[in-house]
Parts: structure tokens; C-alpha cells; sequence
């Protein structure tokens, strides 16, 4: 294994102190809880709004906490779902008048942490609610789920729930939001190599080298089937014929596409992958709308990419919209 690393016990307590050294104006970290957090949180005029999850899929989550987006993230280690105390504390850290609201990508571990989390800081006294997002189509189960697996859709979940928060809106209007961009969004992805967790030091899995895996999850589940590796075109055809059939999305719909690199994947070969699945939309009379091409929600250095389509209209377009900031930063 030939990676950045020092104690791979230490890895993901390295990373926050990392990202919090990088903000010190905007962000605070909380090592006792893995916690990256707002400065300015809580707000007594805003819904705080957090997520937990596993480490190793960065910039998801702790990368995104910012104005206009999560006000905190408590990750567990590397694939592994947060500890219920994390949830716990984190909650509380957190608890506004207006409420705290839990965003749980559909998987067995982080369900358990923020469901336990949750009942015992209501017991505390502090307002939560919940929301599940599960946009993966690749499987109905996995090694993880029950039900779908929330992956990259999540972004556009947290992208509009955090511009309403950030505006002022109550908790009820946050879950009725959530839910309505989770119900249109779909995800699909695929891997062309395994993952390497800095505590294992070997892949996770074992891929050859003119095989892939059709429909992986981003903690390396199997998804769909494995197969002889083939070109761009067809692969990226097989994915967008996935998820545009499962809505379905349809002839004069518009959209936000996504091409989502897992980690390994060079940005060239996204923007390839871009541009054929853009004229396949185009040639179905799906009109692309807004785009977004880069790493958002990634499985360590695993090289693949997935695809993810939103139903836009013009309540969802306003929140994708809206400003935003956090510690990824561009010129």
C-alpha cells in the first residue's frame, strides 16, 4: 500500500484536524466526536442541519460543511457508521429552537446510530427530525441495506435543504423538501478497481484487470454483476439506461446530471463520460439543465464513477442555485 498515511488508526482524526487548520475562521473541530462543525452553530434563527456516515467518502461530509449546507458532520472511521454517541452529542452541540435535523443515507449502521442518537437527545430535550435518502437503483438490498443505498444524490438533498435552512425555513419544510428531491433523484455506479482502507492496507475487494463491477456501492458491495471491462460509451449507456428507467424520466423533463468520479478517476475521463451521457439525454428529449462533474461523493482511490439524475423544477432549481459556502474552495 503506498499511501499518505502515519498510524492508520489516526487516519480520520488527521483529516478533520486538516480541514479544520484550513478553516479556522468558519469551521470548528471537536475530535472527542469526530465532529466538523460551523463556527456560528448553532443559529437560534435556523434549522441546524447534520450527517454522520462513514469516513472515506470525501468531500462527503465533512467537506461540505458550510452557509448554505450542512452546519455539521460526525463520521465514523473509514466505512463505518458514526458511534451513537457522536449522533448523541453532535445533536446536542447543535440544538436550536427551530430544531435539529438528522439527513441518514440508507444504510444499516448509520440508521441504528442516528435512530439511538436521536431518541436519547429528545430525551434531552432537543427537537429532530429525520430524513433518509436511498437513490441508488443499482440494488433493492446489499451488504449494508435494507432498501436502497443512499450514494451521490445525497448531495442535491443536502444542496437544497441547506439553501432553505440558511433562508429561514421550519423543520416540517425542510422534511417535505428532502423528500421531494430525494423521490426525484436517481443514482447508478460502477468501479473499474477496488478501494484500499488505510487500516486494512490491501483492497477491499478483488477486481481484475479486465473486469468491473456494474452497480457497486461506494463502501465496494457487490452490485449488479461483474463483467469483462468495456468501453466509455457502453458503460456509461448501461448506467443512464439504469436510472433514467427507474423514475422514469421522460421527454421534456429537465435535469441535473451528475458524474460523480469515486476517488481514482481522472477528471478527463469524467468529462468524456459527461458528454456521451449529455447527447444520450439530448437524443431522449431530456434537457440537461444544470451539470456538475467532479468528486462529490467518492469510495477512497477506487477508480469508477457514478451517475446521477434530479427532476428539476423550479423550487428544487432555486436551492441548487442558492449560494453556498464551504471548505472546498475555488478561484
Amino acid at each position: 500500500m503506498k499511501k499518505f498515511v502515519n498510524d492508520p488508526r489516526q487516519f480520520v482524526p488527521e483529516m478533520l484536524r486538516g480541514v479544520a487548520l484550513a478553516n479556522p475562521d468558519t469551521l470548528r473541530y471537536v475530535p472527542e466526536y469526530n465532529l466538523i462543525m460551523r463556527a456560528d452553530a448553532p443559529r437560534a434563527d435556523k434549522v441546524s442541519v447534520m450527517q454522520g456516515s462513514g469516513s472515506g467518502h470525501e468531500p462527503a461530509h465533512v467537506m461540505i460543511v458550510g452557509k448554505g449546507m450542512l452546519d455539521a458532520a460526525c463520521p465514523g472511521d473509514v466505512f463505518a457508521a458514526p458511534p451513537m454517541d457522536y449522533v448523541l452529542e453532535t445533536s446536542k452541540l447543535l440544538a436550536s429552537p427551530k430544531g435539529v435535523l438528522h439527513i441518514v443515507n440508507n444504510y444499516t449502521g448509520d440508521r441504528l446510530a442516528f435512530d439511538m442518537g436521536k431518541e436519547m437527545a429528545e430525551a434531552e430535550g432537543v427537537q429532530i427530525q429525520t430524513l433518509m435518502v436511498d437513490d441508488d437503483v443499482a440494488v433493492s438490498d446489499s451488504t449494508f441495506t435494507i432498501g436502497r443505498r443512499g450514494v451521490a444524490g445525497n448531495f442535491f438533498v443536502i444542496k437544497v435543504v441547506g439553501a432553505a435552512a440558511e433562508a429561514g425555513a421550519d423543520i416540517d419544510e425542510l422534511v417535505r423538501l428532502g423528500n421531494k428531491v430525494n423521490s426525484v433523484t436517481r443514482t447508478m455506479g460502477m468501479a473499474l478497481t477496488s478501494c484500499t482502507p488505510p487500516a486494512k492496507g490491501s483492497p477491499l475487494f478483488e477486481l481484475g484487470a479486465d473486469e468491473m463491477e456494474i452497480g457497486v456501492g461506494i463502501h465496494g458491495e457487490p452490485g449488479r454483476r461483474r463483467e469483462k471491462l468495456a468501453n466509455a460509451d457502453t458503460i456509461i449507456d448501461e448506467l443512464l439506461d439504469a436510472v433514467v428507467s427507474d423514475l422514469p424520466y421522460e421527454r421534456g423533463d429537465d435535469v441535473a446530471l451528475m458524474i460523480n468520479g469515486l476517488g481514482g478517476t481522472p477528471i478527463g475521463e469524467l468529462y468524456l463520460l459527461y458528454g456521451r451521457a449529455h447527447e444520450q439525454l439530448q437524443a431522449r428529449g431530456i434537457n440537461v439543465r444544470r451539470n456538475y462533474v467532479g468528486e462529490y461523493c467518492t469510495s477512497l482511490d477506487m477508480a469508477g464513477a457514478s451517475l446521477t439524475l434530479v427532476k428539476l423544477d423550479d423550487e428544487i432549481v432555486r436551492g441548487l442555485t442558492a449560494p453556498a459556502e464551504i471548505a472546498i474552495r475555488t478561484f
